[in-house]
């Protein structure tokens, strides 16, 4: 064959390739574009269709920034507090004793009707600075930080002169009691009037009062007797067979039932009560008394 004729038919097969290829190419892209839009996802013409597919990516949300820490300052410990010595107390030194246990007088009576008005003496007036008086001055001292020595030095002195008054003549007798009207049966002769309604004991003399003491009186299981009576026996050291207790200066007057002084009534006062007997608390007082009373005297036990 030719040579021309055969470039003609190698041209010719050429161009009838590349129609080929292009109306291929034509082809493709009109049907079967489906198919890869259908595997590759290709846009979907109905609405929301690619948001039903494909999930709307998230937008990266924003890295936080980092917000610079304030930094405090430690706070320094506080400085060490500075620990006061606290000064030490000056000891309470006594003074010179202006009266102490021995001594006798007035004052001393004094001293012991003060202390009666608050409660620190709770016995019969005397002249005489003893025990009784020595512990009832150490309790005040106590009380009021005085030093405790029982004994009355200047300190002590102006503190009791501070809380009472000036004794009254029937307190320095010890008549703490105010005595009531005198039973008429008191009135004649020689007579032991004892009232239980102010709790005194009068030694009456021809209608008149002689000396006046405390008296305290039977408890309710034994009561003292009331009436009228004699004396009819008289002990200055008596001891009770009943109760092994003693009854200095007893004047019997109805049976067991006697005046005489009693250690307890002095000690303790009205806090207490007799077995039936009329006690006193003033040892001098009743001690003069039982010098003056003699047998067949008579004895009133009243209420005024």
């Amino acid at each position: 064959m030719p040579l021309l004729r055969r470039l003609s038919l190698a041209l010719g097969l050429g161009v009838a390739l590349v129609l080929v290829a292009v109306l291929g190419a034509t082809a493709l892209g009109g049907s079967g574009g489906h198919e890869r839009s259908d595997r590759a996802g290709a846009a979907d013409p109905r609405p929301g269709a690619a948001a039903e597919r494909r999930p709307a990516r998230p937008a990266a949300e924003p890295a936080p920034r980092s917000t610079p820490t304030a930094t405090t300052a430690p706070t320094p410990p506080p400085p060490p507090t500075a620990t006061a010595t606290p000064s030490p107390t000056p000891e309470l030194v006594p003074g010179p004793a202006l009266l102490s246990p021995g001594d006798d007088g007035a004052e001393v009576r004094e001293l012991q009707a003060r202390l009666a008005q608050i409660d620190w003496f709770d016995a019969g007036l005397t002249d005489h600075y003893g025990e009784i008086t020595e512990a009832a001055v150490r309790g005040f001292q106590d009380k009021r930080a005085i030093p405790v020595t029982g004994e009355v030095d200047q300190r002590t002195m102006d503190r009791l002169l501070a809380m009472t008054t000036e004794p009254t003549d029937a307190e320095l007798e010890g008549r703490t009691q105010q005595a009531g009207a005198l039973d008429p049966r008191c009135l004649e002769g020689r007579v032991i009037c004892v009232d239980k309604s102010t709790s005194t004991l009068r030694w009456v003399v021809d209608g008149e009062v002689l000396r006046t003491l405390d008296a305290r009186f039977g408890a309710a299981g034994t009561p003292t007797r009331e009436g009228a009576f004699e004396v009819y026996r008289m002990s200055r050291d008596h001891v009770s067979s009943l109760y092994d207790t003693a009854m200095p200066y007893a004047m019997f007057f109805s049976g067991g039932q006697a005046v005489h002084y009693s250690p307890d009534f002095a000690a303790t006062g009205y806090a207490g009560a007799s077995h039936g007997c009329v006690n006193t608390r003033d040892l001098a007082g009743v001690a003069a008394l039982f010098e003056e009373v003699r047998l067949g005297d008579d004895v009133v036990v009243y209420w005024s």
